[in-house]
């Protein structure tokens, strides 16, 4: 019987995702379609008092009645990494001379680490993505479900030219919805190329959360590694050095 680890690999995992690149802010499917995403801060709706929590019940009806296009909102939970505070604190606590604060420091940080495991602290991330049909380009379905069903798929058009059209079409959406949401007090922003490649790694790479990427550009092969159980393969991550 032939050992699994020993068998070629001949897909690659980027041959499993729709993602094809991500520009300029923008990430590109590979059937020619785009999106963009965009974080919502939130708040404590509980700590409203009856007439503000009226008037964000209609501010929010209003932000969704005045929609003529189609968004998802998403809502990502996961365990608070509180790592880079601890290292903050163990910075602190190394620079201190004092033996009286210094032992106040280190049972503060027993404190925060305990109290996080302990209780599961989650931490709530609110995304709204927007959508760019590759028909807007002129693509017809027939068209996009023969590219789908090819094994080397190749995107329709340019990905200069569909970036632009994507780019053309998502922004007055985009600023559309950030003015109706900030009608409700929450503020929007536009995920950035490298925003978008680390939530990408991390929700495809959920063991390796806490891990930081270097900027996209440094990168010349794919960062997406195979989730395979049991697997002793390795992906070597191998950055351009030109």
């Amino acid at each position: 019987m032939l050992d699994p680890l020993k068998i070629p690999i001949r897909a690659t995992t980027q041959e499993h995702l729709e993602i094809e690149d991500i520009l300029e802010d923008v990430v590109l499917l590979k059937d020619g379609s785009a999106t963009v995403l965009l974080s919502v801060t939130a708040l404590n709706f509980d700590l409203l008092s009856e007439r503000e929590q009226d008037a964000m019940i209609y501010a929010y009806a209003a932000l969704l009645n005045s929609l003529t296009y189609a968004v998802q909102i998403t809502i990502r939970s996961r365990r608070t990494d509180i790592s880079t505070y601890l290292q903050t604190i163990d910075i602190a606590l190394d620079k201190q001379t004092s033996p009286e604060i210094k032992n106040q420091i280190a049972k503060y940080r027993e404190f925060i680490q305990s109290l996080v495991k302990e209780n599961n602290v989650l931490d709530k991330r609110f995304y709204v993505s927007i959508p760019f049909s590759s028909l807007e380009l002129g693509v017809t379905k027939s068209a996009i479900s023969g590219a789908i069903s090819k094994k080397n798929r190749s995107l329709p058009y340019p990905k200069s030219y569909i970036l632009e059209r994507a780019k053309m079409a998502l922004y007055p959406k985009r600023d559309h919805l950030i003015r109706q949401f900030s009608r409700i007090g929450l503020k929007v922003y536009q995920l950035t190329t490298q925003e978008l490649v680390q939530i990408f790694y991390d929700w495809y790479n959920p063991e390796s959360y806490g891990t930081f990427l270097a900027s996209k550009a440094d990168y010349s092969t794919a960062i997406v590694q195979p989730a395979i159980a049991g697997s002793k393969i390795k992906v070597d991550l191998k950055k351009n050095h030109a």
